[in-house]
């Protein structure tokens, strides 16, 4: 089933846009990079860190690209994954331990980026510069200004940027029915939407150790301030396991402020997105943001944490963004992990897991319309997210999680982050994206990368 996408004026620019800025930078010889979309071109790939989410991506993509070239700052993440992806294809990638060989070389289509967090933007924006697509791990960027910038760079040289928020193609489609729902006016007007996007537990006091084998620590640093290596013995079971529980590296990045945003642009990323989505939001964004109860797990200084060897990222919260139309968009770390969706006829909540509510069980007797979901998303769902990004590689138009949306729904996730620091409301003025009155504020709207480290633009 196919459906006629309705485009929005902005839509239509951004993509115009990068189709027309797309022939003046194709630098690839490859069929597809030169636009053709014969099923016998199969784009080139590499992908640029490895642990947990970068093999998922990889693996997804098998079926859509040939990977010549893997890059991870831990050679034994490398080593493996490049073992796995010889058996899967047939033929053993080129192994770097330096994202920007990859990068240096022609014959390569796109990245797929799953670095930690704060690596995100830098190897994004080199990629585009050098000719190739991108699809990125959320959160591409670690501040509103990163967001700018990648808007930038990807209006001027037209390269297709596909954000890894996979919840929009997969999911068995439970958040496209949940967008599909609010745009039919199922609940009637909207007034709440509810993100529970989890907790994080505090840690203990994290001593300094030697940095493990096989890890370019100077390197994973990266664009962030140097430190030491931290971690205690005990070690990570279940998913990304084989790891340190407690660190400053692999998997527990997420818990410093100095990498990450926490499960803000972690789970928040994904849930506050489908939220934004649903609402028609996705080319504004609030004009407040009221942090209504979090706790820190050290001691702040303007902003800042007074200690460098715990966790620092929020434990718990509960953030209250004023979105358009009156609709509270309440973050918690409190309840079940997905959205719960409030209106004047009734509510309803989603994960990846469910879709549930009377308006759900309504169902039965009144489905969604044929082509309700294909409505949403433009056209036939893709098998997977990798799909939709081949896809738009092939036709040359922005895939479905495209960064200016994405960019608007994360400057929540960003100024939640802040207001918590800062411990105060912030006033927010969509149309500049800065934060009124509050020059303090708006100094965390940007960050300064360590020496050696900067976008080489």
């Amino acid at each position: 089933m196919t459906s006629t996408r309705t485009i929005h004026r902005r839509d239509f620019l951004r993509t115009a846009g990068a189709a027309t800025a797309a022939g003046a930078f194709f630098t690839s010889t490859s069929g597809i990079a030169r636009g053709q979309s014969s099923p016998n071109d199969r784009p080139v790939f590499a992908t640029i860190g490895l642990r947990n989410q970068g093999w998922l991506i990889t693996s997804k993509s098998f079926k859509y690209a040939d990977f010549a070239a893997l890059a991870d700052v831990d050679s034994n993440v490398l080593g493996a994954n490049v073992e796995k992806t010889a058996e899967a294809q047939g033929k053993k990638p080129d192994a770097y331990g330096d994202y920007r060989k990859v990068l240096e070389r022609d014959d390569i289509d796109a990245v797929m980026i799953a670095t930690p967090d704060h690596w995100h933007t830098k190897v994004a924006v080199e990629a585009m510069l050098s000719g190739k697509d991108d699809y990125c791990e959320k959160p591409p960027t670690s501040t509103s200004d990163e967001g700018k910038m990648i808007e930038k760079v990807v209006k001027d040289t037209g390269r297709v940027f596909q954000v890894g928020t996979m919840q929009r193609t997969e999911c068995e489609q439970r958040f496209l029915q949940a967008v599909a729902m609010l745009r039919l006016g199922r609940i009637g007007t909207v007034k709440r939407v509810t993100c529970g996007i989890g907790a994080f537990q505090a840690s203990p006091v994290i001593p300094i150790a030697p940095v493990p084998e096989g890890i370019d620590w100077d390197m994973w640093l990266g664009p962030a301030p140097k430190v030491d290596y931290r971690a205690l013995p005990e070690m990570r079971e279940g998913y990304g396991g084989g790891v340190p529980l407690y660190s400053n590296c692999h998997y527990s990045f997420r818990n410093w402020h100095e990498y990450s945003g926490g499960k803000l642009t972690d789970w928040g990323a994904h849930h506050v997105d489908i939220a934004c989505w649903a609402l028609g939001a996705d080319d504004t964004g609030p004009t407040k943001i009221t942090p209504l109860e979090f706790s820190l797990p050290v001691e702040y200084k303007d902003g800042y944490p007074t200690v460098d060897d715990q966790y620092n990222i929020a434990t718990s919260y509960k953030i209250k963004a004023d979105m358009p139309n009156g609709v509270e968009l309440i973050i918690t770390s409190e309840g079940d992990n997905g959205i719960l969706f409030e209106g004047t006829k009734g509510r309803f909540f989603v994960n990846r897991g469910k879709i549930v509510g009377k308006p759900i069980e309504d169902w039965a007797n009144d489905p969604l319309p044929e082509g309700a979901v294909e409505g949403v998303y433009g056209g036939p769902v893709c098998e997977n997210h990798s799909d939709n990004f081949v896809q738009a590689m092939r036709s040359r138009a922005q895939p479905i999680s495209d960064v200016w949306s994405h960019n608007r729904m994360l400057e929540i996730c960003h100024l939640s982050n802040i207001a918590m620091r800062l411990n105060r409301e912030l006033k927010w003025d969509p149309e500049k994206r800065e934060i009124i009155g509050d020059a303090q504020a708006n100094s965390f709207l940007s960050r300064e990368s360590r020496k050696g480290y900067e976008i080489e633009m």
